[in-house]
């Protein structure tokens, strides 16, 4: 049962990810393919309808993760408090933002919340990447399970480590790298010209990035912990998520290229959490890592709770299906319309 509430903490981190890490990517490059208020407006119709939705995702991980694993929840929200309140308001003024923009028609207003909105967009994938990393790495733990970082020390993966240092830092550019990506391609599939065409140019150039970075990362992290290696090494059959990586990574140039996008990030996820198994939160060397069994809820709570998780799940996948159908066109006007109206 833990290792069943396992996978599910997993795939809703995941769907949050895959969901919310296009509208974080598309803000993180409004304003290299907005080149006017105009174009601004547009991409922000790109993600309107859907940013709001996306974080439902993250309100699923989070629940999930409490219910199922309190003392991961508990000790994770003690040792990493400075970053994620650092999380939370880059949420909050990043929602402001998109929210202000429309309310507060200003010549100084509406480019302040241009810069706000792309501002915090361009900084969660940083931290998420950065909290990734640090789940790789190892914490801390003390015998009560719990742990403080501060936000930094020497920038070394070493016995006094911080929340950031070479290694997370590294992953947090891979993470801002692979979600700019990622918005690229949406907005690619859901601008036309030229906007679209901008869209794609940079895709390219961010490939070239997250291939470069994907290598660089895969490398460092079986350095910093060779124990990833076990999983796979045991169970072949695991080798199928990097290989998922891989190939989305490949394809991400062709006409299915955001898919090829959201196989890429799925399958770099799935790869993590398969080689940290059956741990939920790893350990520096020399302290005790938590693990699916010592950081699960009852079994009884775990049985009952996936009574009511199922439901929830669906509910949260028919409301999605709804809204991606709903709005499934595209944003702003055809370049000819546009200049047709002008003349």
């Amino acid at each position: 049962m833990e290792t069943l509430w396992f996978c599910l903490v997993a795939l809703t981190i995941a769907a949050y990810v895959i969901l919310d890490g296009f509208d974080l990517g598309a803000g993180a490059v409004h304003f290299l393919l907005g080149k006017n208020s105009e174009e601004r407006e547009t991409l922000l119709e790109t993600i309107g309808p859907f940013w709001d939705g996306n974080e439902v995702w993250l309100l699923a991980g989070g629940g999930t993760l409490y219910f199922a694993f309190p003392t991961l929840y508990a000790s994770a929200f003690e040792g990493f408090y400075l970053p994620l309140m650092m999380v939370l308001w880059l949420l909050i003024l990043r929602g402001i933002a998109i929210e202000f923009r429309h309310q507060m028609h200003d010549v100084l207003w509406t480019p302040a919340w241009d810069a706000v909105f792309c501002g915090a967009s361009a900084a969660l994938p940083v931290f998420f990447g950065a909290a990734l990393g640090n789940v790789v790495r190892g914490v801390p733990l003390d015998s009560n399970r719990e742990f403080f970082l501060p936000l930094w020390t020497n920038f070394r993966v070493s016995a006094e480590p911080g929340v950031l240092d070479w290694y997370t830092i590294l992953v947090g550019l891979l993470a801002l790298a692979a979600l700019a990506m990622h918005g690229a391609l949406w907005i690619r599939l859901k601008t036309y010209e030229p906007i679209a065409g901008r869209a794609a140019s940079l895709a390219s150039r961010l490939w070239v990035c997250v291939a470069a970075l994907t290598a660089i990362v895969t490398v460092a992290s079986f350095q910093i912990r060779p124990a990833l290696l076990r999983n796979f090494v045991e169970h072949p059959w695991g080798f199928v998520f990097p290989a998922l990586a891989l190939g989305g990574l490949a394809l991400a140039g062709t006409r299915k290229s955001f898919l090829a996008s959201c196989g890429y990030l799925a399958g770099m996820l799935c790869s993590v959490v398969f080689s940290v198994y059956p741990e939920v939160l790893p350990a520096s060397p020399g302290h005790e890592p938590l693990t699916v069994h010592n950081a699960a809820a009852p079994d009884y709570g775990l049985r009952a709770g996936l009574v009511w998780w199922i439901p929830g799940l669906i509910l949260a996948i028919g409301y999605a299906t709804f809204l991606y159908r709903r709005f499934s066109g595209k944003a702003g006007k055809p370049a000819a319309t546009s200049n047709s109206l002008r003349g």
